[in-house]
């Protein structure tokens, strides 16, 4: 029992976890404002397929980016990857790399 406690207090006092939960809060906003922008991407391509009946290449690369975006911050935050996210990376282009899942129990 005493173990447990030991453990406990440890967990609980681990620095690495306290600076990864500030880095999740920074990042959760990160993809707020993400959200935001993709929502006006998204908006803003359907409407020109409606008048000019064609989609716009930029905002398609900007989409996917930002889509790609949006799947690292949730990876990091569901704890699927350490890999931060831009601005602590690269900013993404292209689709997504699918990467090995995080197997050991730390963070």
């Amino acid at each position: 029992m005493g173990n447990d406690i030991d453990e406990l207090k440890e967990n609980l006092t681990a620095q690495k976890t306290w600076i990864r939960g500030l880095y999740m809060l920074l990042f959760a906003l990160f993809y707020g404002v993400a959200k935001v922008v993709l929502s006006a991407v998204i908006i803003f391509q359907f409407v020109l397929v409606l008048v000019t009946g064609k989609t716009n290449s930029r905002l398609l690369k900007l989409g996917q980016s930002l889509s790609t975006y949006s799947y690292q911050i949730m990876m990091f935050l569901t704890f699927n990857s350490h890999y931060q996210p831009y601005p602590f990376g690269a900013w993404p282009v292209g689709q997504p790399k699918l990467k090995e899942a995080i197997t050991d129990e730390s963070v």
